[in-house]
């Protein structure tokens, strides 16, 4: 894999962190119309019947993370579907003759647990989006989260290292977000078992 492929790569995971299905959605169409080109062993995902599949999962997905308590529901099933699609997207990413080996997979793992580690960060940040403001913010942080999911593939198909700084300010967003609140839990735990 290529310097940048591996960006585009990142960058994808990193946004599939945020949303899975309009990521995937965004990078079949991008693959249908040419504008990247996925691995032999990939190449299903830039078919009709995928971008068709993908849009309406993302449809899906968007209407559904508007909506408090069914937010935290899909939230849940995207600790499964974010480290799978991220895999899905970084193994077309990797240039061949339409095998996959394993440094396909050690870099398919490896984006899966990206996209994992920045769901972790978008999870904490929901939760507690929702204990200050029992939920009613929460779908103006889906909102968010959806254009920084747009801006990141867009940036990682035009852009690819631009989007790669943009995922690893994400990453580390992320990271400090969820150390941030494990600390303030052990601290109110803490606080509690004193008194």
């Amino acid at each position: 894999m290529d310097a940048t492929s591996f960006a585009t790569a990142y960058a994808l995971s990193t946004s599939i962190g945020l949303r899975p299905f309009l990521t995937l959605a965004l990078a079949s169409l991008a693959m249908h119309f040419g504008y990247l080109h996925p691995s032999p062993a990939f190449a299903y995902l830039g078919s009709d019947r995928a971008t068709w599949l993908l849009a309406a999962l993302a449809a899906i997905e968007f209407v559904s993370d508007k909506v408090p308590v069914v937010d935290h529901g899909f939230h849940l099933v995207h600790f499964a579907t974010k480290p799978i699609a991220a895999a899905l997207l970084v193994g077309s990413m990797v240039p061949g003759d339409g095998s996959v080996d394993g440094g396909t997979y050690a870099l398919m793992a490896l984006g899966a647990l990206n996209a994992l580690g920045v769901h972790s960060g978008v999870a904490a940040v929901r939760a507690a989006s929702t204990t200050m403001t029992l939920g009613t913010a929460n779908p103006f942080v889906s909102l968010l989260e959806d254009v920084a999911a747009i801006a990141g593939t867009v940036l990682a198909l035009a852009l690819p290292w631009v989007a790669a700084v943009f995922a690893a300010l994400l990453t580390v967003g992320a990271a400090l977000v969820v150390r941030h609140l494990y600390l303030a839990v052990r601290r109110r735990r803490a606080n509690g078992l004193a008194t």
